[in-house]
């Protein structure tokens, strides 16, 4: 995995970039083959919060966790663990699928030999609507509920993706009252 560490109001030592890279680096262990996507790493401090963003985008997986703490190591310490609880149950969830389709037992390590899809963030700006953050990403084919599974591990309340059925363009929400809702083109 390659690293682009980057520090907002600190300085990232040497101690710092060996610390996280060796961390994340553990994180290998659950690839039949090392990911060949760039590992994206944000340090900052505000007000004595110590907080580390990681994202690391893959072909059919984004995985991503961000944590605070007073000690910068024991935040590092802690996204690592949170990443190693999503890969986990993403496997999990992906194996227990393709079993009951006789599919692969190691299919999440099949998932990662592709390139890794690029995440642009991009800014633009507008006369009447001001649009302050550009997302861009391939809708991978996926049912439902693969996709409330990438939605939940993202943190967000929705997610886009193209239905593997239908091959149309769906989004999966998270209502108020906790449950899913799924919107669907006529």
């Amino acid at each position: 995995m390659k690293y682009n560490i980057r520090g907002e109001n600190i300085e990232v030592t040497e101690a710092i970039r060996d610390y996280v890279e060796k961390k994340i680096g553990k994180l290998e262990r659950y690839f039949d083959t090392p990911p060949s996507s760039e590992v994206h790493v944000n340090l900052s401090v505000y007000n004595e919060e110590q907080q580390i963003e990681v994202t690391i985008p893959m072909t059919d997986l984004l995985l991503r966790a961000e944590e605070q703490h007073i000690d910068l190591y024991a935040a590092i310490d802690l996204v690592v663990d949170k990443l190693e609880r999503q890969i986990r149950k993403y496997k999990t969830k992906i194996n227990r699928k393709f079993r009951q389709k006789g599919s692969p037992k190691h299919i999440f390590a099949e998932l990662e030999k592709e390139a890794s899809q690029a995440v642009l963030d991009k800014e633009n700006e507008e006369d009447e609507i001001d649009i302050v953050r550009t997302k861009r990403f391939d809708l991978k084919p996926m049912d439902s509920e693969e996709a409330v599974l990438q939605m939940d591990m993202l943190g967000h309340a929705f997610y886009v993706f193209t239905n593997a059925v239908t091959n149309d363009t769906n989004v999966v929400y998270r209502r108020k009252d906790g449950k899913y809702g799924l919107i669907e083109p006529n």
